[in-house]
């Protein structure tokens, strides 16, 4: 911390008591969620409609089994990602906003991390049907690497590179 003029040490970050800080939280995190959450529902309602395809009768067991794997995952998705907004539903008003941030910070986050598996299952199902060939799980551990990099990768390095230690 810098010293001011007056020989005080200077706040770093906001100054903001425990409820401010959690109100700050939940607005941003309710921000976040709504990216995720437009993404999920998307990918989620494309998957629930390739049963009722003529082509799925001709996907392989393998093919089909991707795919029940793949909508149980985006269920899962949808659910960790709307659970924050169901959690501040229930407890408004009770005075638990802090834990309820938190709380709702980790559903979000398993939430990422059930789309991730749900993104890479469905480009893992789409490009084997699309192309039968054996490049498909290098291809998709590619775009499973990027998603890592931009998702979890960058934050994190940047979390340890610019937080005040």
């Amino acid at each position: 911390m810098a010293d001011t003029a007056e020989g005080a040490p200077r706040r770093r970050g906001r100054n903001e008591t425990e409820e401010e800080r959690a109100d700050r939280m939940w607005q941003e995190l309710i921000q976040e969620v709504r990216v995720a959450q437009m993404g999920v529902q998307i990918l989620f309602g494309f998957l629930l409609t390739v049963v009722f395809t003529e082509k799925y009768d001709d996907l392989t067991d393998t093919d089909q089994t991707i795919y029940l794997v793949t909508v149980v995952l985006g269920a899962c998705a949808t659910g960790a990602l709307i659970g924050p907004v169901s959690l501040h539903r229930l407890v408004s008003g009770r005075r638990v906003k802090p834990q309820a941030v938190q709380l709702a910070s980790r559903l979000t986050l398993l939430g990422l991390i059930l789309l991730l598996a749900t993104t890479t299952a469905s480009l893992l199902l789409i490009l084997r049907v699309a192309t039968h060939d054996g490049f498909v799980p290098y291809l998709v551990a590619g775009v499973v690497g990027w998603y890592l990099l931009c998702w979890f990768v960058l934050p994190l390095w940047t979390r340890h590179r610019h937080t005040a230690k």
